[in-house]
């Protein structure tokens, strides 16, 4: 009898125990709560996963991870991920009856120069077992401290950690436990879950939805924030970063890792249709295929393409979504009205009319100056006769209407000329192309190509003359395959050459920090995006392609000329000194027009001068020492040294002379 007593008293616990289960996963009232209504609503990134241990364990092992991990600043930046990496480690087998549970980890700046991580994990209706929490306390050692508080009656799990220092605070809301080692982020998360903002907001759902539940894991980025996240590596973003953070409304992307740990991202942007007409225009004016890649130098940094049905067509666009601002729109059709009425020209004649289907922007690796920029401006003509005629006419009107003299000059069988028009490219296409002031412009086939640096056009023409192009670039091509053939908006960057332009222009202690983090950032040599209109939207991909550094570093160096090593008698050692001397450093006028060319030293002594013609040396050749001694004296025929040379000491005796 007391057996059958007490098995059946088992069997009623068990009962019972059933029955509570049964309450909290079937019958209990659903009041699940969405994780995106908990993230504080000031988030730059905001990752998401259904399958968070199994994505982790990919990223973790793959080769482009385990190399950043290496860097020391890297490895700070993340910091709380690298926590959670540890804790996912430790608890393998609670997390996995974690996983197919949605996890989301947002970033937030919570200082100008600092930012913090917050955690969502959604339990679904484990969350309402009182023994989930308990387990809790299974998780800490005695490195640990557990104490609790109530904030906005809701409790807050203070877990301090005696070594570090550090504290991570937990709370369950209803299904969700809420995460973050920055205290603010977690109760700025009970302050509005009962009023949510980023996960009620039209435009981030839009994308949300459209993204939907693929692949490893999804990224979310609001570009109000962005900016301020950029401040803190920058205290002056460039302009690039403003106009971002002020047209781009969300993007959402779903991301793939293949086995040689290149990135890629799909999905889609929305935009503002505020500020930015340009891109609203674009959205609105169909794709194209890139091209401009016949004319493009591999010494491309940045290549930025704009792509339509036609430019026309754009240009139509672009006039009619102006109108939305009428005093912006007055404005623009005034200041074309100005220059035609002045030049005597018809713009939609003599410059829309024979634009093609792309133009783009290239940032190139100067040929003069080690890390300047070389910027240009290419646009692809309809018909190469339609535009070199309409050119040849707005160029003749400048000409007749302003002083400025400017005769056409030939290099390598290509014509240079100049348009002095200024500011005119702004004024047709918006502030992005104020780079391109009074530019000189070349025409390559189908091509015409715009820089306010004539040597940029040299350079280019150099470059397209030996087919050291980024069409016949084998790592390019490969990149490109990797992008639909036709977009609207596609961003190229070669990362290595990108860095070595930054670094020139950066501060002494930007500069220290990159010249520390250099090899973690070139060991993705090639990043690309690509926007393509969708409806209201673009859809949007974007590719990190990464490399071992080593390679990267390799390939750089096959890029330098070799310098080759020769033994020589002394027969031949007097004649080698003397054809030394006389090699000239190539120089580079900026006004091709100029009758001659010279540069001083710091002292304001004149160390050469040079005549020119059509912007080549021509004629008498002079170098000095500082002190105003004659070094070198000879003559110049079309860029070709001819006559006898002659070369002197600093007393002023010839000591060498070679005849041309």
């Amino acid at each position: 009898m007391t057996k059958k007593r007490i098995f059946y008293g088992i069997l009623g616990l068990i009962v019972l125990y059933l029955c509570y289960l049964a309450y909290i996963f079937i019958l209990s009232p659903k009041t699940n709560l969405q994780s995106i209504y908990l993230i504080p609503k000031d988030a730059v990134f905001i990752i998401e996963s259904e399958r968070p241990v199994e994505s982790w364990e990919k990223v973790s092992k793959s080769e482009g991870w385990k190399h950043l991990k290496k860097n020391d600043y890297f490895s700070e930046l993340t910091e709380n991920i690298q926590r959670v990496d540890t804790i996912f480690n430790d608890n393998h087998k609670l997390f996995e009856f974690f996983d197919n549970r949605s996890l989301f980890i947002s970033i937030h700046m919570i200082s100008p120069k600092d930012y913090g991580i917050f955690y969502v994990l959604d339990l679904k209706r484990i969350a309402k077992l009182q023994l989930l929490k308990t387990y809790l306390n299974t998780l800490l050692d005695d490195g640990y401290v557990l104490s609790k508080r109530t904030y906005h009656d809701q409790e807050i799990l203070e877990v301090h950690d005696r070594d570090s220092k550090e504290t991570m605070y937990l709370s369950f809301i209803k299904n969700q436990l809420i995460a973050s080692y920055t205290h603010t982020l977690v109760e700025a998360s009970i302050d509005q879950y009962l009023e949510p903002v980023l996960g009620r907001k039209l435009n981030f759902l839009e994308i949300n939805q459209k993204v939907g539940h693929e692949d490893l894991f999804r990224m979310y980025v609001q570009y109000h924030y962005f900016d301020d996240y950029i401040k803190m590596y920058s205290d002056r973003p460039s302009d690039w970063v403003q106009r971002v953070s002020e047209n781009f409304l969300f993007s959402g992307f779903y991301f793939d890792l293949d086995e040689n740990s290149t990135l890629t991202a799909n999905g889609y942007t929305n935009i503002s249709a505020v500020n930015e007409y340009y891109l609203e225009a674009l959205q609105k004016s169909g794709t194209a295929e890139r091209s401009i890649p016949q004319v493009a130098p591999n010494s491309t940094a940045l290549y930025i393409s704009y792509g339509f049905d036609s430019f026309a067509e754009f240009y139509d666009n672009f006039e009619m979504v102006q109108q939305n601002d009428p005093e912006q729109f007055e404005s623009y059709q005034k200041g074309i009205a100005k220059v035609e009425k002045f030049l005597k020209i018809d713009v939609k004649e003599n410059f829309v009319s024979w634009i093609g289907d792309e133009i783009a922007v290239l940032q190139i690796q100067s040929h003069i100056t080690k890390g300047k920029n070389d910027m240009a401006l290419v646009l692809k003509a309809n018909d190469a006769e339609d535009a070199k005629t309409n050119l040849d006419f707005v160029v003749e009107q400048i000409r007749k209407k302003t002083p400025v003299k400017f005769k056409a000059v030939n290099y390598k069988d290509y014509e240079i000329n100049f348009l002095s028009i200024k500011g005119f490219f702004k004024m047709l296409l918006g502030g992005r192309f104020d780079e391109f002031d009074k530019p000189y412009f070349t025409q390559i086939d189908d091509f015409v190509i715009f820089s306010d640096s004539p040597n940029t056009l040299k350079g280019i023409i150099d470059k397209v003359s030996e087919g050291d192009i980024l069409t016949s670039s084998e790592e390019f091509k490969n990149f490109d395959k990797k992008f639909d053939s036709e977009s609207t908006v596609f961003v190229y960057s070669n990362v290595p050459l990108l860095f070595d332009n930054m670094y020139a222009l950066a501060d002494a202690a930007t500069k220290q920090k990159m010249r520390k983090n250099k090899d973690f950032i070139i060991c993705f040599p090639q990043v690309g995006l690509q926007l393509t209109p969708e409806e209201d939207l673009f859809e949007s991909r974007l590719v990190l392609n990464y490399q071992d550094v080593q390679e990267v570093k390799r390939a750089l160096d096959m890029t330098q000329p070799d310098t080759e090593v020769v033994k020589t008698d002394q027969s031949t050692a007097s004649t080698e000194i003397t054809d030394a001397v006389f090699d000239l450093r190539p120089i580079y006028p900026n006004d091709l027009n100029a009758s001659s060319f010279s540069k001083t030293y710091a002292n304001g002594n004149i160390r050469f001068k040079v005549d020119l013609k059509d912007g080549l040396k021509h004629g008498r050749y002079e170098e000095f020492y500082s002190d105003g001694t004659r070094k070198i004296r000879g003559r110049f025929r079309d860029d070709e040294q001819v006559g006898t040379w002659r070369y002197y000491d600093t007393e002023g005796n010839q000591v060498h002379k070679k005849r041309f």
